[in-house]
This record gives C-alpha cells, sequence and structure tokens, in this order.
C-alpha cells in the first residue's frame, strides 16, 4: 500500500542521506528551502541528492536541499506569512505572480527559465481500480450516477483547479462553447465526488488507502506513480480524450535568496531541472519534459491527448481565478447548489 508513514520515513533518510558524507570543505555547509506542491515528495528527494551532487563537484561546497510540502496556494501563502523559501516549485502559475505581485518573486520570472519557467508538465487524469469495473473513458463517465469520484478540492488545491477547469473545457467543447450547458455537465461531476481533500496526496491517501470512490481524478505523473508503487494490475490509468495542460513552474524567491545569499545556488538548482540528467528524472516520475532526447525515449509511456490551455479556453489564470474561483464565482455556486 501507499503509505503515508512510509513515505516520510523514506525522505527524513533520504534527507540525512544527502547531506552526509559530503566532505568538510566549509563549515557552515549552504541550505537551501526547496517549497514546493503536494504530490512531489518522492520527486525532489530523488532530485536533490543528485543536484547535491553535482554542486560539490562544480563549486567544491557542501550543500543541504531542504524540502517543504503541502497544495500550491497554501504554500504561497506560507511564504508570504514568512516561511523562507530560497526557491519554489510550484503547480500553478497563479501561486508564483502572487509572490511576484507581493515582490518576492522578480517580475520577469517567466522569463528567467525556459518554457515560460516550467521544466516539466502534465495533464489531469484518471485512476481507476484494477480491471476498469465502471469501464470509465472519458470524462463523460464521470456524471453517470453509479460512478463516485475523489479529487483535490479547487479552492484549496492547484490540483483540483486544473481538475475542475479540465472538466470545464471538455464540456464546453462537447456543447460547442455552450456555457449553460458546460456548467450543467461540471454541476453534475461536482456531485459525484465523495471526499474533497485539500491537497492532492490527501487526495489519493483517501482513494488508495481509505478505499473510497470509482476515480481518482489526479496529475498524470501521480497516477502512474502510484501505479508503480501498488501491486501491479490493482489500478489502471485512464488518459481522457481531452484535458488541460497543467504547467509546474518555478522560481527563486529572490528576497529570501537575496538575504540569504544563496541565489547562485537556488538558480542552479533549477537550472539543473532543464538539463539533460534533470529531464531525465522528472521523466522517470511519469513527468512530460520538453529535452528532445529525453521525450524521444519515453515516447511509449505517454498516450497522445488533446491538450488545451487555460489561457485558450478561460482567457488565461487571472480570468480563470476570477470567475471561477473567487468568492461568490462560478465554483462557489456550483458547490452551493
Amino acid at each position: 500500500m501507499f503509505h503515508l508513514p512510509r513515505i516520510a520515513t523514506t525522505l527524513a533518510a533520504a534527507a540525512i542521506a544527502v547531506t552526509s558524507g559530503l566532505g568538510t570543505a566549509r563549515a557552515e555547509p549552504v541550505e537551501i528551502l526547496n517549497v514546493s506542491y503536494d504530490i512531489a515528495r518522492e520527486l525532489y528527494a530523488k532530485v536533490n541528492p543528485v543536484f547535491i551532487e553535482h554542486w560539490k563537484t562544480e563549486t567544491g561546497d557542501d550543500l543541504t536541499v531542504n524540502q517543504s510540502h503541502a497544495g500550491s496556494s497554501k504554500q504561497a501563502r506560507a511564504i508570504l506569512q514568512g516561511l523562507q523559501a530560497d526557491l519554489v516549485t510550484f503547480n500553478q502559475v497563479t501561486d508564483v505572480q502572487v509572490l511576484a505581485d507581493r515582490g518576492f518573486v522578480a517580475e520577469d520570472w517567466k522569463t528567467r527559465f525556459g518554457n515560460n519557467a516550467s521544466p516539466y508538465y502534465s495533464l489531469p487524469a484518471f485512476m481507476v481500480r484494477g480491471g476498469n469495473p465502471k469501464d470509465i473513458q472519458d470524462w463523460d463517465d464521470l456524471i453517470r450516477d453509479d460512478v463516485t469520484l475523489v479529487f483535490p478540492n479547487p479552492k484549496t488545491s492547484g490540483n483540483g483547479r486544473y481538475t475542475y477547469l479540465a472538466a470545464y473545457a471538455y464540456a464546453l467543447q462537447k456543447y460547442d462553447g455552450d456555457d449553460a450547458q458546460a456548467r450543467g455537465f461540471v454541476d453534475k461531476l461536482l456531485a459525484n465526488v465523495e471526499v474533497f481533500d485539500t491537497g492532492g496526496r490527501g487526495a489519493t491517501t483517501t482513494f488508495v488507502e481509505r478505499n473510497i470512490g470509482d476515480v481518482l481524478i489526479t496529475f498524470e505523473a501521480e497516477v502512474e506513480n502510484i501505479r508503480q508503487a501498488e501491486d501491479e494490475g490493482a489500478y489502471d490509468r485512464v488518459v481522457p480524450s481531452l484535458s488541460l495542460l497543467a504547467e509546474f513552474p518555478v522560481a527563486v524567491v529572490d528576497r529570501v535568496a537575496e538575504k540569504r545569499g544563496t541565489v547562485d545556488v537556488a538558480s542552479a538548482y533549477l537550472d539543473f531541472l532543464y538539463s539533460t540528467e534533470g529531464q531525465e528524472i522528472l521523466a522517470s516520475f511519469n513527468n512530460r519534459v520538453h529535452d528532445e532526447a529525453v521525450v524521444e525515449a519515453n515516447a511509449d509511456k505517454f498516450p497522445e491527448v488533446d491538450l488545451v490551455t487555460v489561457e485558450d479556453v478561460f482567457g488565461g489564470w487571472d480570468a480563470a481565478m476570477e470567475t471561477h474561483f473567487a468568492s461568490g464565482g462560478v465554483l462557489d455556486d456550483l458547490l452551493a447548489n
């Protein structure tokens, strides 16, 4: 089973491992804090020791990389309230942008790294129980009366917002742009949700360990990582015909990093994610990446999907947040029904 206590123990051991045995070149080794989204624990536990070795080779300096994980929006609020993040690896653009708007992150953060500061991407997909007993094939099946769902609360989770908007985008295409019919479709989908956890990992726990729901909707990468961690055949992946591009934006938190003298190492850490070695690690955790050689090597892992963007369908994240997720927005109206 995919047990959180086991994960916590593994990560604690990894944190000790990546900071030990690296020599004593500095009396006080450099420390940085990567504040990240909820389901990226195992990914960055793999990235960190590789980057630490790379940094040691390049500079001769010892380094400790600490991690903090929770819902992306919750993490952004924590930084605004004083969490000393040197860098962020989030799962929603607006959560970085709010830091930029408040002067924590540079205004030009999207152009400081490639692909709009998104070294990898994913999309909302479905995880169903082994053998797909409810014959789930696409979004239409999720509004059936005999199907129950689990996904994170869109009010608190970037993961959940992607799911909500992906379903809405599918419905808009299905009904030729008729917003009233699209709302009705999403209303039925929301009515089938058994549990709204605050973050992606909580939703996974509800589905896997508490055995609640017929379908877990989460990032494709999380679906595959969970399937690989469980007994073979315990769960199946279903990639819908249409989904939403989920970018994973990164940034140096300049206000903190400049004060702590960690701008260079924080920038190097994020640059590493774009290197071939970094992209290989990201792809090994079932993320879709941009490096052409790594994409080709992993092509058989990722089914084709009609991938739309928040910009194309909803006019960008600012418009989507105001229309759908702000107080009194469409989501609140639908949940009140």
